[in-house]
This record gives structure tokens, C-alpha cells and sequence, in this order.
């Protein structure tokens, strides 16, 4: 009888150890995954762990690689996270490596990934820092959505408006969907802008045609073009003509002066283009003079007849003839 009790206490002492034992042994594996494994720590610097807490675990490439140590709040916006990675992966994880923050599907514990790097060929050491790429959380993007929820709405109430002023015929674009006569004006300046357009080819087409035909080389727009000395002789023309149009316009002031001077009766000419009495006096001595001339020709030819003067004037039309027989020889 007393065999069986102490048996019964032997064993109930060995059932509590063990139930202890494997109560601590769940709880380390549950949060040191790699208790029994050699290992090394690498961290991470986050802006937001998303509800990350140690123990959850670490990923590389998808594949479970450690668990997550420990959270050491740094300051007011920086989380370093404490890794405890498998040694036999270290080779593997690079320095340029990126560590991000994900959820074990979509109602699961968070994890840790670690994106394998690109460039570099050194792996990490026990203790080092590899970047990090905070995703946006839930409540970022929930945030994000209220925004747009926001703005979506004062945009719909802008486009109310704006669409309410047009039914009512509000502004130009009110106008143009309400008055109908104004449309048609509208309608008739496009189609005549068409024809302008048109004409407008038309002509350029015809102006290219003629340019086509100008040789430019043997035309004067092409040695103005070309030849630097017909260029400056143009030059020269052109200041000539500035300098001539100076003293034409001074001349043609002069004129102006005395053409006012004429009518305002100063001068012998507006005497003479004025006094009726005078001209007549003038007229009637020009016909005395030519009367006068006409008598001395009379005279004259008779003195040629004369036996007196008939050998002087004979002498007189040799030697005319003479003088003219030289300066046809000549």
C-alpha cells in the first residue's frame, strides 16, 4: 500500500515537471524559433511597424529565415527592429538586402521580408543595419480614401453647378447650348473661316508656283542677295535718295514760301499775274516790238538788193558757206 503511494506521487511529481516543461519549452519555441540554432542579428529602421511585435517571424525570399528580437523605439518617428536571423543563411542576405513589413495573409500575424539585393557582393555581419521600405498601412490608405472621398464630393457639386448654369443658359458655353441663333452664327463663321482657309491654300499654292519660277540667281532680288558690291552700291542709292528727298523737301518749302508770297500780293509777279491794265501794256508793246522786227527784216532784205551793199552781203554768205564746208570736213 505504501509502495503504490509514493509511486502515485512519483508520478504525479513527473507529470507536473513535464506539463512545466513542456509549457516553457512552447513558450521559447513559440518565441525564439531559433533556440536551438546558431544565429546572428541584423536591424531595420521603420517609420511604422504596423502592429509588428517580437516573435513574429522573419522571411528571405518567402522562406521563414529567423524572428523578429525585439523593437527599440529610437525617437518620436524611427523603430529600429532587432532580427535574430539563421546562420546559415548569412551568406545569402547581402548589405544592399531591403527589409519591409507584410502580414501573413489577410487576417494573419505581421512579418518581417527581407528582399534579396542587387548590386552588391558583400553579406551582412552580426549587428548591421540593411535599409528599409515602409508600405502604406491600413490607416494611411483609409485616410487616403477620405480624401478622395472628400474631393470627389466638391467635385460633384462643382460639376452640379456648372451643369445646372448650362441648362439655364449661363455663361458662353450656356449660350452656345440654348440659343440657337447664335449657333447658327457660330456655325456660319466656321463654315466662312473653311472658305478663307481654302482661298488662303489656293494662293500660297500659286505664290509657291511663281517662286518657283523666278530664277533667283539671274533675278535682282538674287545678286542683292548674293553680290556684296551691288549691295553696297544699292546702299549708296538708297542714302542718295535720303539725302535728295532733304533737298527736295526744302526746295518744295521754298516753293510753298513763294507761292504764298504771290498770292498775298507781294512781289512783281503777283503785280504782273494781277494788273489787267498792265498786261495789256505789255501785249500791246510785244506787237509794236514784232511789228518793229518784221519792218527791219523788210529793210534789211532790201539793203541785201541794194547795188551799195550787194557785194558786202554776197562776201558775207561765202564765208558762211566757207565756215560751213570746214565743219562738215571736220
Amino acid at each position: 500500500m505504501a509502495k503504490s503511494i509514493s509511486e502515485k506521487i512519483w508520478l504525479g511529481v513527473l507529470v507536473v515537471l513535464g506539463t512545466i516543461f513542456l509549457v516553457v519549452a512552447a513558450y521559447l519555441i513559440g518565441s525564439q524559433q531559433n533556440l536551438f540554432s546558431k544565429s546572428f542579428s541584423i536591424s531595420a529602421r521603420f517609420n511604422n511597424v504596423n502592429g509588428l511585435q517580437p516573435g513574429n517571424n522573419v522571411r528571405f525570399s518567402g522562406i521563414d529565415v529567423g524572428t523578429v528580437k525585439s523593437l527599440i523605439i529610437e525617437n518620436d518617428s524611427t523603430i529600429a527592429v532587432v532580427m535574430m536571423i539563421n546562420l546559415d543563411v548569412k551568406e545569402h542576405i547581402k548589405r544592399d538586402a531591403i527589409a519591409t513589413i507584410g502580414s501573413d495573409g489577410l487576417v494573419g500575424n505581421m512579418v518581417v521580408n527581407i528582399l534579396p539585393g542587387k548590386d552588391s557582393l558583400v553579406p551582412v555581419s552580426d549587428g548591421d543595419f540593411i535599409q528599409s521600405y515602409s508600405r502604406i498601412g491600413t490607416d494611411d490608405m483609409l485616410n487616403t480614401l477620405n480624401m478622395t472621398n472628400e474631393n470627389a464630393a466638391l467635385l460633384t457639386s462643382n460639376l452640379l453647378k456648372v451643369s445646372q448654369s448650362l441648362v439655364q443658359g449661363k455663361g458662353t458655353l450656356g449660350r452656345l447650348l440654348n440659343d440657337t441663333l447664335l449657333a447658327n452664327d457660330l456655325q456660319k463663321t466656321i463654315a466662312n473661316l473653311k472658305i478663307a482657309t481654302a482661298n488662303l491654300n489656293i494662293s500660297i499654292a500659286k505664290f509657291n508656283q511663281i517662286i518657283d519660277t523666278i530664277s533667283i540667281e539671274n533675278s535682282v532680288a538674287g545678286v542683292l542677295l548674293t553680290d556684296t558690291l551691288a549691295a553696297n552700291k544699292m546702299k549708296r542709292v538708297i542714302d542718295n535718295l535720303e539725302s535728295s528727298s532733304g533737298v527736295l523737301d526744302s526746295t518744295l518749302t521754298s516753293i510753298d514760301m513763294l507761292v504764298r508770297n504771290i498770292e498775298q500780293g507781294e512781289g512783281a509777279v503777283n503785280y504782273l499775274t494781277t494788273d489787267t491794265l498792265l498786261v495789256k501794256q505789255l501785249e500791246a508793246t510785244i506787237d509794236h516790238i514784232e511789228e518793229g522786227t518784221d519792218r527791219f527784216n523788210q529793210n534789211m532784205e532790201a539793203l541785201k538788193h541794194n547795188f551799195l551793199f550787194r557785194k558786202y552781203f554776197k562776201k558775207l554768205e561765202k564765208e558762211e558757206e566757207k565756215r560751213k564746208a570746214l565743219e562738215e570736213n571736220n
